[in-house]
Parts: structure tokens; sequence; C-alpha cells
């Protein structure tokens, strides 16, 4: 191999370094702030990564292509119980419903978007998180096919910003303590043809930098206590700033004992395609309830994307 081929190489392999520490991190288990930072963008990086091992592959870079497919394959170690994690069996022939959750953004006025997107996902229930001035001004027009709706009622800012549920169902409030633990969610009793079941929207804060470190993991803790004092199936819904994988979305399995919905395609940013977006907008569900297909919604102007999830009952586990 020429020295032009063998510079060309260790670039390359310099370049696998930033993907490899986002793999280890994640497969590490370790919550550390610095880590779990870097946990968040393992499938953007695996999808980088596969990108630059066909064209160092296609280059005849054998080295280098190698060291990039094994890098791959440590990235969808981490990244595939996000895409795909342990799920819940249906009940065989029972009702389906249709959740669509979104975090619409504080300063989106694009009403006609909004309106659009719900339309499209012609759900059961609605969760909206963020919602702006616009938003709230036309409520009536983006919810009109939806009479039940409970919203946070302590948080009727100028600006909206606010959390709302809406159902086609007869809802009614359920005791969240809004900002308990800083935690800013919003509960519902929804009677669906599944039965009653107990919706939750939640905004969590923004991770660390942005925030301070033990911001999140003190609102997840206040989740805990709100969701542990509803009987019955739960779905918890909304902009976890947190991939299921990283360490809020394991607190959110481990201490609530939730399961995640499959988190790909990705939610956030909506200026990239999605398959280079993280999932930061969840939806979790408790095990008496399976989820039988997730999607991306139509776009509604905000820098998040909508999630559509359909789900049901799960099936009766088989007696001891």
């Amino acid at each position: 191999m020429s020295v032009a081929r063998w510079i060309v190489t260790g670039l390359a392999l310099c370049l696998l370094g930033a993907p490899l520490v986002i793999a280890t991190a994640a497969l590490s288990g370790v919550g550390h702030r610095w880590v779990d930072i870097l946990a968040q963008f393992t499938a953007p990086a695996l999808l980088a990564v596969v990108a630059f091992a066909i064209l160092l592959l296609l280059a005849r870079l054998w080295i280098a292509g190698g060291a990039a497919a094994v890098v791959g394959l440590l990235l969808l170690l981490a990244v595939w119980p996000q895409w795909a994690p342990l799920s819940v069996k249906p009940r065989p022939e029972a009702t389906t419903l249709t959740l669509y959750s979104a975090n619409l953004h504080v300063l989106n006025s694009d009403v006609a978007a909004m309106k659009a997107s719900i339309a499209e996902a012609d759900p059961d229930i609605i969760i909206l998180i963020e919602m702006s001035a616009a938003a709230s001004k036309n409520i009536e027009t983006l919810l009109a096919s939806y009479p039940y709706r409970v919203a946070e009622p302590s948080l009727k800012r100028a600006s909206g910003d606010r959390t709302i549920i809406a159902s086609r169902y007869p809802a009614t409030v359920l005791r969240g303590d809004t900002q308990h633990r800083g935690l800013a969610s919003v509960s519902a009793r929804v009677e669906t043809p599944l039965g009653p079941i107990n919706v939750v929207g939640v905004h969590l804060t923004r991770p660390w930098p942005y925030q301070y470190q033990w911001s999140q993991i003190i609102q997840v803790m206040g989740l805990t206590e709100v969701v542990g004092r509803y009987e019955g199936p739960v779905l918890v819904a909304g902009d976890f700033n947190s991939v299921s994988t990283a360490r809020i979305g394991k607190q959110v399995q481990a201490d609530i004992g939730l399961i995640p919905a499959p988190g790909w395609p990705g939610t956030w940013p909506s200026r990239l395609p999605a398959a280079f977006g993280i999932t930061i907008d969840q939806v979790y569900h408790s095990p008496d309830l399976a989820v039988v297909g997730r999607r991306i919604g139509r776009p509604t102007g905000s820098d998040h994307r909508s999630v559509v999830t359909r789900f049901t009952l799960a099936a009766t586990p088989p007696a001891p």
C-alpha cells in the first residue's frame, strides 16, 4: 500500500474515534452527565458510520473499512434496544386506539400545519406539548373533534407553552401535581373502549449542559410519584429530551416499570431527515398495554416531529 493510502487510512481511523466514543458511552451503562450526553447520538452516529464505511470499502481501504464496520456494529448494538425495545404481545382481536403526541414549539404559529397533522393521524387521544399562543388561540379549530380536554391549569402564560390532553372519549383530570419536583405534566383518566386508561403528558427540561445535571433525574422522580398514584393501564408521552436508551429512559423503565415504544425514525430536529434525528419525543406504556404500530406524523411547523402510536391491551399472561 502506498504512503498516500496509509495516510488516508490513518485519517479515516482518526475520524472513527468520535463515533467509537459515542458507542462506548452508550454501551457502558454509565450515567455520568458527560457519558449521558454522548449516548443521545447513537442513531445519527450509526448512519454516518455506515455511509462512511461504504465509501471506504468502495475506495478499497480495507483496514479503515473494516474498522468502520466494527464501530458500526457497536453502534447498532447500542441503538437497537431504542429502535426495537422488548415488546408486549397484543391481545388478539382487541380494539386498537391511536395516540397522537407532539411538541408544537412555543413560537410556532403554523396552525394550518398543526391542524393538518392531527387530521391526517385521526387519533383517539392527543397530547400536545409547548402549545404556542397561536395554538391556544385556535384550540377550537385544532381540537374541534375532541370535546374532552384536560390542560395545565397553572401555566396559562401569555406565550402559551402548556400541555393539553384531548380525547374523543370522556376524560377527567387526575391529580398530577403540575410542577411536582419541577416536572411539567398533566394527567387524565380516559374512558376508552379498552377500559379506563391513565394518560400523562410530560415535558422534561433540557439535559446538562443546558440545565443543571440533576434536573431531569429529579423530574423523573416526580413522574414516578405521580404515576404511582394511578391504578390500571398507563400511557406517558411527551418531550423527554432524552432517548429511551440513555440514563433518563432507563430511569423511567426501571423506576416506573414503563415500556418504551419503538424509537425510529427520529423526532428531533425536524430540519434533518428523520433517519438522522434522535428520538427525544417518547411514548411509554405500562405492561398491560401493547404497541401495535408507531410512525412519524405529518409536520406541524415545529422543530419536533409528531409521533403517532397505535396501541391495544396486552395479551393475558399465561397462568403459572
